[in-house]
């Protein structure tokens, strides 16, 4: 048999049939050659059926086989292209399971697909062992570059696109998200986070407990009929969500970088921690407090550690 065919779907007398490397766009059926052997990172629409690149159709209807996160989301996508392509079931549960497999086909010398949901693959998805597997079994990897939430948030948040850091998922409980978010209060770009909806309200409000009141946006529905940007700072956009109610479809968070000043006094110093140590740990106030002003965080620490003790002593 020859290694480049799927085997997912013989013929009744138990050889394989011929499948249809085709699929069709702008109202052409559009024939497809076999897609060269090795695993093809292929990113999908994230909600347009309309954003898929041709060269990305052309590669799935090529492919032997489509490694999917979940087959009856991505079969919505391929019938709407007319694409008749195996799927075949990756994700976080079977992953370490399937990727023997997988390898195996690789080393076979079949075209596979990897795409995810929505959206470029390995993106808070589990593509990325996958891929380094791959690397390590030296097969040959291709990237077909394409629809991603994260920029399509950067490109319509109106905030610094020039230096960002990608978060994806915040901690679901509060405690566990402010320490997290007083880790990153330093970072010198706009924080991109994935949030689900009804945790969003919530999750605002520990940006704006740890982090200030900074410039943010909430990018929803992106490439939707009902896509929405709400911008404005990051404890008016909780108080926004708290009295709307959890909005629909998928959320984007983005938060401006800390703020650009002159280096506080020492007085000015102390009064930032005494406020931060008020609701946060002496670590957490510090990042937050180290984050707003850019000094070290170190120093910053050091000096918390100080007013601690002295409020401790009644000093």
């Amino acid at each position: 048999m020859d290694p480049h065919r799927s085997d997912d779907h013989p013929k009744a007398d138990g050889g394989e049939r011929r499948r249809d490397r085709s699929f069709t766009a702008f109202g052409a059926r559009v024939p497809a050659a076999a897609s060269a052997p090795g695993l093809h990172v292929v990113a999908t629409p994230i909600g347009n059926l309309g954003d898929i690149t041709l060269r990305a159709l052309h590669t799935l209807a090529g492919a032997d086989a489509v490694l999917a996160e979940d087959t009856r989301v991505s079969r919505v996508l391929l019938n709407h292209y007319g694409i008749d392509a195996p799927l075949i079931p990756y994700h976080e549960h079977n992953a370490a399971a399937m990727r023997p497999q997988v390898l195996a086909r690789l080393a076979a010398g079949q075209a596979l697909a990897l795409i995810s949901d929505a959206g470029t693959p390995l993106v808070s998805d589990p593509g990325y062992k996958l891929v380094l597997d791959a690397v390590a079994a030296e097969a040959a990897i291709t990237a077909l570059p394409g629809p991603s939430a994260v920029m399509a948030a950067l490109v319509l948040g109106g905030l610094p696109t020039d230096r960002f850091f990608f978060e994806g998922f915040l901690p679901e409980k509060s405690g566990a998200r402010r320490t997290r978010l007083a880790d990153l209060a330093a970072v010198p770009g706009t924080l991109v986070f994935f949030e689900s909806a009804r945790r969003l309200a919530d999750a605002l409000a520990d940006v704006a407990a740890v982090l200030g009141p900074r410039p943010a946006a909430v990018a929803r529905e992106l490439t939707k009929k009902f896509e929405e940007v709400r911008r404005g700072t990051a404890d008016a956009l909780a108080a926004h969500y708290a009295a709307e109610g959890a909005p629909r479809g998928e959320c984007v968070v983005l938060v401006d970088r800390p703020a650009a000043g002159a280096v506080p006094s020492a007085a000015e110093l102390d009064a930032r921690l005494a406020a931060a140590l008020d609701t946060l740990s002496v670590k957490d106030a510090a990042a937050v407090v180290a984050g707003e002003t850019g000094l070290p965080r170190r120093d910053v620490y050091g000096r918390a550690v100080a007013l601690v003790a002295a409020r401790r002593d009644g000093r």
